[in-house]
């Protein structure tokens, strides 16, 4: 089967005028065209466009992309380079997640902490409170805020 750019950009989740970008970029190389030049997506080129959307996601630059369709096209002479491509944003990945769970931790103490001032009625609670006070699962990332070993905390609350 056969899809227009609207098409293709439907079942990706994304703005036709990205696909379209895509292979003004270089990044589409495998896209047929018809006789009056309008690009032709088959159902093969659904993965193509799926590795490039995740690497996008992942925050790898449209010239790096390229460079990895450029290996893909090449052939298994590459694949070493493409596996170390895939593995480094794995790694990337990973660190982003973890930055972003470290930023949920962090919102999460944050709504403790002001429900328990809610239910106090003053931020005030919070004034003297030591890294024991602390529910558990707050205590790293609210020593991590204060950049100190725990035992500083109960001096310097984050509000």
């Amino acid at each position: 089967m056969m899809y227009t750019v609207g098409e293709m950009a439907r079942r990706l989740n994304v703005a036709p005028s990205t696909l379209r970008y895509y292979d003004k970029e270089g990044l589409l190389p495998f896209v047929e065209r018809s006789g009056g030049g309008i690009r032709m997506f088959k159902d093969s080129d659904f993965e193509w466009l799926s590795i490039i959307e995740c690497l996008k996601k992942s925050g790898m630059p449209i010239k790096e992309i390229k460079v990895f369709i450029d290996w893909c096209i090449e052939g298994d002479a590459t694949i070493e380079k493409r596996l170390a491509l895939i593995e480094h944003r794995r790694k990337v990945t990973l660190d982003r997640i973890q930055q972003m769970q470290d930023t949920l931790t962090m919102l999460d103490y944050k709504k403790w902490y002001y429900e328990t001032s809610l239910e106090a009625g003053t931020c005030a609670i919070h004034k003297d409170e030591s890294i024991d006070d602390i529910p558990e699962e707050f205590r790293e990332v609210v020593a991590k805020a204060h950049d100190m070993d725990n035992s500083d905390l109960c001096d310097k609350p984050v509000a």
